[in-house]
């Protein structure tokens, strides 16, 4: 398979694209700062450099001709401000899945998060709050659509701890449960989960939740 991920040299894209190309996939990561581009070589992928609060559809759709597949990794990251997550938390989400349809790219899958339904918990701070309501609505546009075979995965608290093939893989609901969830997550098995995803088409329509768990990966999707 062709993969383009946007967000191309985040942590847990890194994982994957050496995964996928270990395996002989095609990968090109999306990156906004060019020093990034050496990265995802070392890992076996190409990358396009393109700033997803900028581009435009067509810039983005050329990015992707003749994929399988398009994920969605990026992230505003911890420290933004309110504006700068939804650019990248919710608006560039849309971009990029205007720019799979223009051109031709059915595949869609999307990183979300754990407590995507859980802004207004009174435990947590504004910005966190702000950043979980950018994700929300980004599933939202991501459930409008037609012509795409989405999926949305929901890990929970990410780590660098690494990855041992077993997760909890359970089904999560459009709306995501309204209290907080500190269940933890290596990325290393957010990963393998999303190529997993990725050989299994009949998951479009489908939200996941992924936590560390005692599940091999493939049983936990057939599960």
């Amino acid at each position: 398979m062709k993969i383009v991920i946007a967000g191309g040299h985040g942590k847990i894209a890194l994982r994957l694209t050496r995964l996928l190309t270990e395996r002989g996939d095609s990968v090109v990561g999306i990156v906004r700062n060019p020093r990034h581009v050496d990265g995802i070589g070392r890992v076996g992928g190409e990358a396009v450099v393109l700033d997803l609060e900028q581009a435009t559809v067509d810039e983005v759709a050329a990015a992707l001709a003749g994929a399988d597949a398009a994920v969605f990794s990026a992230g505003s990251g911890n420290s933004a401000a309110s504006p700068r997550r939804d650019k990248m938390d919710r608006a560039a989400v849309v971009l990029v899945m205007d720019a799979a349809e223009k051109a031709g790219v059915r595949r869609f899958l999307h990183v979300s998060s754990i407590n995507v339904g859980g802004a207004d918990d009174s435990g947590i701070g504004e910005g966190y709050a702000t950043y979980l309501r950018a994700k929300r609505a980004a599933e939202e546009h991501i459930f409008a659509r037609e012509n795409l075979d989405w999926t949305v995965l929901r890990p929970g608290v990410l780590t660098d701890e690494d990855g041992d093939g077993t997760v909890e893989l359970t089904s999560g609901d459009r709306i995501g449960p309204k209290r907080i969830r500190y269940d933890e997550v290596a990325r290393d098995d957010v990963a393998a989960v999303l190529v997993a995803l990725l050989d299994r088409p009949d998951t479009a329509g489908r939200i996941y939740v992924v936590v560390g768990g005692e599940t091999p990966i493939e049983k936990a999707i057939d599960g």
